[in-house]
């Protein structure tokens, strides 16, 4: 189980660093319903990167990828792809940055999230998390790096655990803070926010490049060994 906790981990951390999401986390702390629409987000948040995960090791590990070499070709095939559009992924980000002393734009959408009710948060929390190409890039490499390890399903269920975990601390932090320290976060959360705001082109573009060059190395590794 080692080994494959090992492969899923920097796909989780790259999961953690979604600078839009945790921005959207916040501002629903900031609105009137705060106390319920901040956990709806993380409930749908883990929800959308536990299905996603839990269909594609299902799909990957019933096509017998750890033994069957057909299969795990085609695996390792689908981490080069994902490494590479990753990669493209950067390039476009680090493109399409903001120039210095220029405000960062935001999605349209953001501007109603500290308006929704707890039904569309946990939505959000869902699109945001299996949706996001990012996001699904990454889990579906997690899920296959964890076919691919071939460890028996109880290893497989608590290493995929462990990915969602990590993945979602940049939800549960937030999250946490102000239910435990109420307004008294908000200062620190809106720090967070503005960061996060100004530098999440530079953030994603080194992210997005060094994930994606994770993923192709061990894709071609495999496919050459």
């Amino acid at each position: 189980m080692g080994p494959a906790i090992s492969d899923v981990l920097p796909l989780a951390v790259g999961v953690m660093i979604s600078p839009i999401p945790i921005i959207a986390v916040i501002l629903m702390l900031f609105s009137p319903r705060a106390r319920a629409n901040g956990p709806s987000f993380l409930l749908g948040w883990i929800a959308g990167l536990a299905v996603v995960s839990a269909i594609v090791y299902v799909i990957a590990d019933g096509a017998d990828v750890a033994s069957d070499s057909d299969a795990a070709d085609t695996t390792s095939t689908v981490k080069v792809v994902l490494g590479v559009v990753l990669i493209l992924m950067a390039l476009r980000r680090w493109r399409s940055r903001p120039a210095p002393g220029e405000a960062a734009p935001m999605p349209k959408w953001m501007a109603a999230v500290d308006s929704v009710t707890p039904v569309k948060a946990v939505g959000f929390g869902i699109l945001l998390s299996a949706i996001n190409p990012k996001n699904l890039i990454l889990t579906v490499g997690a899920a296959a790096a964890v076919a691919q390890a071939g460890v028996s399903t109880s290893d497989a269920v608590v290493t995929l655990v462990v990915f969602v975990l990590i993945g979602s601390l940049s939800i549960i932090v937030p999250v946490a803070a102000y239910v435990f320290a109420g307004e008294r976060a908000r200062t620190m959360l809106d720090g967070w926010k503005a960061w996060l705001q100004q530098h999440n082109a530079a953030v994603m573009t080194v992210l997005l490049l060094v994930i994606g060059v994770v993923l192709l190395a061990k894709g071609l590794g495999l496919l050459t060994a």
